[in-house]
């Protein structure tokens, strides 16, 4: 059986001003400096003398991030990009505790961070529960 566009039921979006807007492309980019050294580190190990700054760098600016997205979309958490967060979140605790390969682990995050902030607004905002 497939959805229409109808039978999607998305999160309520609010209003966010402008400088929201343009100060989170401003934290996205830092995130993504940030994630992308933090992965690099995990994959090759010694190729940056402080990988775990970069980690806070990243964990700081997606704070903002979420912030930002939180302003607009209110039910973030109860829509993809919200629990796609909180996996990620708990794939690079597991990482950083050693719990399993932090290599994989990091790669595995931010695959999933990407296919789900590059999936199409009525995925990434369908309501899952």
């Amino acid at each position: 059986m497939k959805l229409s566009a109808k039978d999607i039921i998305l999160g309520r979006v609010e209003y966010r001003p402008v400088w929201a807007l343009h100060l989170s492309n401003i934290f996205r980019a830092v995130h993504q400096v940030g994630g992308a050294v933090f992965l690099t580190s995990c994959l090759f190990p010694g190729a940056f003398l402080r990988p775990l700054t970069f980690l806070l760098i990243s964990s700081i600016s997606g704070l903002f991030l979420l912030f930002f997205e939180a302003m607009r979309h209110r039910q973030i958490w109860r829509e993809l990009t919200g629990v796609v967060t909180f996996g990620k979140l708990i794939l690079l605790g597991l990482a950083y505790h050693g719990i399993w390969r932090g290599d994989i682990l990091c790669l595995a995050a931010f695959l999933l961070a990407s296919l789900a902030s590059h999936a199409p607004k009525t995925i990434r905002h369908r309501l899952l529960f």
